[in-house]
């Protein structure tokens, strides 16, 4: 078995979905996936694959009107006992913790604002850590009106620090082992939508990425442009799951 991934450190990605033979046509398309059967204990579920190494799983969500939704994923040591944690800290747990089959353990929670989150104790999956690899996670990010709120759930829950990313900014860090591993955003205006955790995905040209989505079927939210990780363009997939590409620096 692989060692787990250290507490606190965003490990899997993971899309329900509405029609999941169309999203598998549409991100196997923009990001070179290929897929392999996962776990069925919540319904029809995928594993997307990069040259055979998981790197996000797809799956067909169960409830009436739940919204297409990215979901990020954090590497915990006890899942019962995190999701404990997550309920004394004013946050929700939705669904388990419960087995998912011998890749591991997991639930899906909910923090003090709302946004959508996910647990997994890895097993024989011990999940992938974000990187710069294309067609693979790079960063997450919570967007919410609520980030000093939020930045203290996260400190206590996943035992892990959150600092400032530079004095007077408005974005924060998990970290793990004296690195950043995802952020924090305060976010006033959410247009309409929830606080919310946002996936990247890296690739190497943000704006071919945006063409080929366009032709795939899916839409620009948020035209390619500089950010502090890179330059990014907000996207959706023909279902309608919101998610970004990353194009590294430099």
């Amino acid at each position: 078995m692989e060692l787990r991934l250290a507490q606190g450190t965003p490990c899997w990605v993971s899309l329900l979905t509405d029609d999941l033979p169309g999203a598998q046509d549409f991100y196997g398309g923009l990001l070179g996936w290929t897929y392999t059967p996962g776990p069925g204990q919540l319904g029809a579920y995928v594993r997307a694959e990069l040259d055979g190494v998981p790197v996000a799983g797809l799956g067909v969500s169960t409830a009436t009107g739940f919204p297409v939704l990215w979901t990020t994923y954090f590497a915990v040591d006890d899942a019962d006992r995190t999701a404990q944690l997550v309920r004394e800290c004013g946050g929700t747990v939705a669904v388990g913790p419960l087995q998912a089959e011998h890749a591991g353990r997991m639930a899906i929670a909910a923090d003090v604002s709302g946004a959508v989150f996910g647990l997994w104790q890895g097993e024989e999956h011990p999940g992938r850590e974000a990187g710069a690899e294309p067609g693979g996670p790079a960063w997450s990010e919570l967007l919410t009106p609520d980030a000093d709120g939020s930045a203290a759930f996260y400190a206590a829950v996943l035992a892990r620090p959150v600092r400032p990313v530079r004095p007077g900014a408005e974005e924060s860090a998990l970290v793990v082992h004296g690195r950043p591993v995802a952020g924090i955003r305060h976010h006033a205006d959410l247009r309409g939508h929830p606080p919310r955790w946002r996936t990247h995905f890296a690739v190497r040209d943000a704006e071919a990425t945006a063409g080929r989505a366009l032709a795939l079927g899916g839409r620009v939210l948020v035209e390619p442009h500089p950010t502090a990780h890179g330059r990014a363009a907000r996207l959706a997939d023909p279902q309608g799951g919101h998610f970004s590409v990353l194009e590294a620096a430099g």
